[in-house]
């Protein structure tokens, strides 16, 4: 309904009648009031956006944390490996032994070129043959205790696998290579080391 208010002025003059915005209820429909369905649709879907970046930007840095985690411990690992083969072949030049005696001599011997071996520091000096081969060395256990790695069964089972192969170079140089293998889920991760043995006098 349109309302018409006419105003007299002192003059007697008669304005032009004014037309009132009509109003529904005592609220006018030009009002400010409040939000529309789509400012509040729009103010939603950036605060999901906020929310979604700030989200996916945490699990990226746990997922760099767990993965920096495990390449240092990795690490460490291959390294005890070289250093096992080291010291087997130091103890062997000071008993006067031939140097690869128990590492890679004869095919008998664990590390034997074409084998591959792994190392128990914890519970043996001497290396150990994979039964099947490259690729097939057992899984370590980890004493949740100390944090040792070794493959006592009374331990759990941990996700990392070492792995210590030899090539020949000449006959006073072999290179031992020591792979550690792990995986997260569905992502398998390699830690890859190798180095060089010399035989000296």
């Amino acid at each position: 309904m349109i309302i018409y208010h006419v105003m007299r002025n002192k003059n007697g003059f008669t304005p032009t009648p004014k037309m009132l915005k009509p109003n529904i209820f005592g609220v006018s429909l030009h009002s400010k009031r409040g939000f529309t369905i789509i400012e509040s649709l729009v103010a939603i879907s950036i605060l999901v956006l906020v929310i979604t970046g700030v989200t996916s930007a945490i699990q990226t840095g746990i997922s760099s944390y767990i993965f920096s985690k495990d390449q240092i411990v990795a690490f460490h690992l291959a390294q005890e490996g070289f250093e096992q083969i080291r010291n087997i072949r130091d103890e062997n030049r000071l008993n006067n032994r031939n140097w690869l005696s128990g590492i890679a001599q004869s095919s008998d011997d664990p590390c034997y070129f074409g084998s591959a071996c792994t190392v128990d520091p914890v519970q043996s000096s001497v290396a150990i043959r994979c039964a099947s081969g490259p690729g097939n060395c057992p899984a370590l256990r980890q004493d949740a205790s100390t944090g040792f790695f070794s493959y006592d069964a009374a331990w759990p089972v941990s996700v990392f696998t070492r792995e210590i192969t030899l090539s020949s170079v000449d006959a006073d140089e072999v290179a031992v290579t020591v792979m550690v293998n792990w995986s997260k889920g569905s992502v398998a991760r390699q830690f890859k080391a190798r180095e060089n043995l010399l035989n000296w006098q």
